[in-house]
């Protein structure tokens, strides 16, 4: 069967490698010049199966109106004139409550666990290298209030059988050394020791090497797709700004521009762009860098050791496609990191970027047939799309063949 996958991301390029691998011929389709260049391009680098869960969580309405009036903080909800953001805004609360949050919870860490072990094959049969580590990801508190979040989180964690290590204040430098250095006050932290990292842009840019090598997938940059086109009840291909490609069926994996394909032809997906900030500096003494990953559970800001570069993002915003930079944002994020890990990079010539999470207000992705027969949907990862992109596009594969995916469907 030929196939159009639409969207060079992460998401889109696992899509096509499981598809070719299961002898179908592809054809991959992206606007931007390169593999990743979007949402993948600079996010926070964790493969991290035990951080997932959805946004939308008991308490999450109430902390957000408090945060709508904060000048800096973690989520920060622009109210605009756009129906599509109320709406979603609307199914999110919905979703706050205990029994939707377990639902949902645990929906996305049987992808995340599952994704996490199809990576790991991937590597295994390919050698491929994106500046990957493998020594855990460590989230740190300041507060007793956070600290007791932590243990609450490391009792789900046992009950579902995740490996961690719950840590006194006094343990964390066992784990990332360089924190003693921070002058920071902490209150503990929790250890997700099978957690992963990695840089999603560079295994973008192998992972596209390695499909095209295989002969079964071309690669196409530079098209921007404009339209589904259909005849008799079925897809039969896209229309592009370089002309029209047949198919006999097509993958939407176009992260938050997803809907602008979908909305026309009336199949309605929950998504939203939850924008996020990022900043990655060279590292200038390793002694002060992290071995791994930190997530700072009090500002949520992520820093990660990719190589010889130290990457911090965070903040979320629901602010449409509104690409801009602010200054007091873009210091923030700075000025944490350098709080966390002093010395270590020079944070003052960090390159700068952002991007948008393809968000669903309950939280898990969706990865199915949806509208037409033929018209496959693997989009909707939100702040997971690194964590879970392999497993979604061996899940895409396997239902695409009519084969169970048990690990997931159970």
């Amino acid at each position: 069967m030929h196939i159009l996958v639409i969207g060079a991301g992460v998401i889109g390029l696992t899509s096509a490698w499981y598809l070719s691998r299961d002898g179908h011929q592809v054809t991959l389709l992206d606007r931007n010049d390169g593999p990743g260049l979007g949402t993948s391009f600079g996010n926070a680098g964790g493969v991290c199966p035990g951080f997932a869960g959805p946004w939308a969580a008991p308490g999450m309405p109430f902390k957000a109106l408090r945060w709508m009036f904060q000048s800096q903080a973690p989520l920060k909800v622009r109210p605009r004139m756009d129906l599509a953001q109320w709406a979603w805004l609307a199914q999110f609360v919905l979703n706050c409550s205990s029994a939707r949050f377990g639902q949902n919870k645990t929906r996305m860490q049987k992808v995340a666990h599952f994704s996490k072990a199809c990576l790991q094959e991937l590597r295994g049969e390919t050698g491929i290298e994106y500046d990957q580590r493998t020594e855990g990801v460590l989230q740190v508190f300041s507060t007793d209030e956070e600290a007791e979040g932590g243990a609450r989180s490391a009792a789900v964690l046992e009950q579902l059988g995740i490996p961690h290590q719950l840590l006194s204040s006094g343990d964390l430098t066992r784990v990332e050394p360089a924190l003693a250095a921070s002058g920071q006050t902490f209150s503990g932290g929790l250890h997700l020791t099978t957690d992963e990292i990695g840089d999603c842009h560079k295994f973008c840019q192998e992972l596209a090497r390695l499909i095209s090598a295989q002969g079964a997938c071309r690669i196409q940059y530079g098209t921007t797709v404009q339209k589904l086109l259909t005849e008799s009840g079925k897809i039969i291909g896209v229309q592009s700004d370089k002309g029209d490609f047949q198919a006999d069926a097509v993958v939407i994996a176009a992260g938050p521009w997803a809907r602008a394909l979908l909305d026309p032809l009336g199949v309605k997906v929950p998504l939203y762009p939850v924008k996020g900030y990022s900043i990655t500096a060279e590292i200038t003494d390793l002694e002060y860098a992290p071995r791994s990953s930190v997530m700072d559970e009090h500002s949520k800001v992520m820093v990660t050791r990719l190589g010889n570069r130290i990457r911090a993002a965070g903040i979320a915003e629901l602010a449409g496609f509104d690409a801009s930079l602010p200054t007091a944002t873009i210091d923030a994020l700075r000025h944490r990191v350098a709080e966390l890990f002093p010395g270590a990079a020079d944070y003052g010539s960090s390159k700068i970027w952002c991007g948008f999470r393809p968000m669903t207000p309950d939280g898990p992705s969706i990865t199915e047939a949806r509208g037409f027969s033929n018209l496959w949907l693997n989009v909707g990862h939100g702040s997971n799309g690194w964590t879970q992109a392999c497993g979604t596009g061996q899940l895409l594969a396997n239902r695409v063949a009519g084969r169970p995916t048990p690990e997931i469907e159970c």
